[in-house]
């Protein structure tokens, strides 16, 4: 591809220079380290476009979840290229890679034009809760009884089966990689897993994600670890619950929204939050990034 008399190739992301891959995301804002790129890398697959001496100039990565859904992200292109098509050409790789997929990506605003010309629909709004965690309020007790504890490798059997139930597809091998790098805690009642949340060092601080639950206050005690470990720190969650009493608590922790994306979906639909699954319902109330849904 020939973009402004630049020679274009697609190249593979495992074999790009992570240092040039974080500078693509700074140019255009983003907060990952070099870290949170190399864990993107071993969890997907990707492209980058590359000059004719060898510069990213854009990204693109897809994360299958099973053989029928994977969501797309990292979908960056250099700013003198954003509106050269650069980013249409991305996307046709990553769809080369998922043929016969339902696919869903977080859009941000820039972007949410191509999307919409590629065929993806608008589903839901996701709220970027950011800030300076304060201390939260005391809780008198557990919701419903419920015992807490960390969560580590030997429960992810009970973690992947709770988090397919709210997202939809089965996403354990990603939660295994997660919980290397995360500090995790469960609610527990009768030995049944009601709710989990992960916390990592992800861009200016930590990140809160993913989180899942059956109802606002399961959702707020399992979080609630987190913003107090980080009080006085800059703490992240990225949510689809616009009202209601989690999204309350992170106002009145620091934590107020601070920017949105737009899920999108092409096929049968992004993963929605009614579970299809005819037990206890439960939803995903923080993703685990946007690229990762």
């Amino acid at each position: 591809m020939v973009v402004d008399s630049v020679q274009m190739k697609i190249g593979d992301i495992a074999e790009a220079e992570l240092d040039q891959l974080h500078a693509l995301s700074i140019a255009v804002g983003w907060p990952h380290r070099a870290e949170d790129w190399h864990f993107l890398r071993c969890a997907g697959r990707g492209v980058v476009a590359l000059d004719d001496i060898g510069r990213v100039l854009g990204s693109a990565m897809w994360f299958p979840y099973g053989d029928n859904f994977a969501t797309i992200g990292m979908v960056i292109t250099s700013p003198r290229l954003q509106a050269n098509g650069t980013g249409r050409w991305l996307m046709q790789h990553a769809f080369a890679g998922l043929e016969g997929h339902n696919i869903g990506l977080n859009s941000t605003r820039a972007a949410r034009r191509l999307y919409l010309s590629l065929g993806f629909t608008a589903e839901k709004i996701v709220y970027q809760c950011q800030g300076e965690a304060h201390e939260p309020d005391a809780m008198d007790e557990m919701p419903g009884g419920a015992l807490m504890r960390a969560v580590d490798l030997a429960d992810l059997a009970l973690l992947g089966d709770l988090d397919r139930r709210a997202y939809g597809a089965d996403r354990t091998p990603v939660l295994a990689a997660l919980l290397k790098h995360s500090r995790a805690f469960g609610l527990f009642r009768n030995g049944r897993l009601d709710a989990f949340s992960f916390c990592r060092p992800f861009g200016r601080g930590h990140v809160v994600g993913p989180v899942v639950a059956h109802d606002d206050q399961d959702a707020i005690a399992v979080i609630r670890p987190h913003v107090s470990q980080h009080a006085g720190r800059f703490l992240r969650l990225d949510t689809r619950q616009k009202d209601g009493a989690f999204a309350a608590f992170l106002s009145r922790c620091g934590m107020p929204v601070f920017d949105t994306v737009t899920t999108m979906s092409l096929g049968n639909g992004w993963i929605r939050e009614e579970s299809a699954i005819s037990e206890r319902r439960s939803t995903t109330y923080a993703l685990a990034s946007q690229a990762l849904g």
